[in-house]
């Protein structure tokens, strides 16, 4: 099937699925007692970001197994953007059944391969772990959150070996939006940013890029 047939029909699927993942996402707001935002970035950024995100992964991977796959991961991140954005919350409910649907499609498809995936999820657990417990230990502050540790874990099962890309990208993306928001004095020096989405933005990238 012709590539840009798939995007147009992918892009409708995403808005759909972007839709589906909205709803979802109110219904977690309310299991965990939070109150629902209504900003409109809020009710249809998931929405159109899907969309796009689908789109153009439509559009790099054609009529394919993996295009079920990516898109997959797509719905997660997008859903950890907007949730980390609007409730500074990185949920378990979320991410620990990630985990394991992860875990299963990597054996199963070869992208990219349980064992990378494995080793890869851990290493980056473990690494944001120390990151988080130095910046504790020497700045009195919370740097990194448990949500974000969690969060490289999961980042490292689908993106294999491109994990160390993806959370640098993520790294540099967060750091270049804070400098931003202070210069346009948004934010103060000693305020905190919310890292998921930057994370979550740059493994999308990586994600695009391995599939090119």
């Amino acid at each position: 099937m012709n590539h840009l047939l798939v995007a147009a029909l992918w892009t409708v699927a995403g808005a759909a699925a972007g839709y589906g993942g909205r709803r979802v996402t109110l219904w977690l707001t309310r299991r965990e007692d939070l109150e629902p935002g209504d900003r409109p970035w809020m009710r249809w950024g998931p929405v159109i970001v899907t969309a796009l995100l689908f789109g153009v992964f439509g559009w790099r991977i054609g009529a394919a197994p993996l295009l079920l796959v990516e898109s997959l991961w797509v719905v997660v991140l997008v859903h950890v953007i907007f949730f980390d954005l609007e409730h500074r919350l990185i949920l378990d409910r979320v991410l620990l059944p990630s985990y394991v649907v992860a875990l299963a499609l990597s054996a199963a498809s070869g992208v990219p391969g349980w064992r990378w995936s494995l080793v890869a999820g851990v290493a980056a657990g473990v690494g944001f772990a120390a990151i988080a417990l130095l910046g504790a230990l020497v700045f009195r502050a919370e740097v990194l959150g448990m949500g974000d540790v969690k969060l490289a874990v999961f980042i490292g099962l689908v993106a294999g070996a491109w994990t160390a890309q993806a959370l640098l990208l993520g790294i540099i993306l967060a750091g270049v939006m804070s400098i931003l928001l202070i210069v346009l004095r948004l934010k103060a020096l000693r305020d905190t940013i919310a890292y998921g989405p930057y994370l979550c933005a740059g493994t999308l990238i990586v994600l695009l890029e391995r599939v090119a």
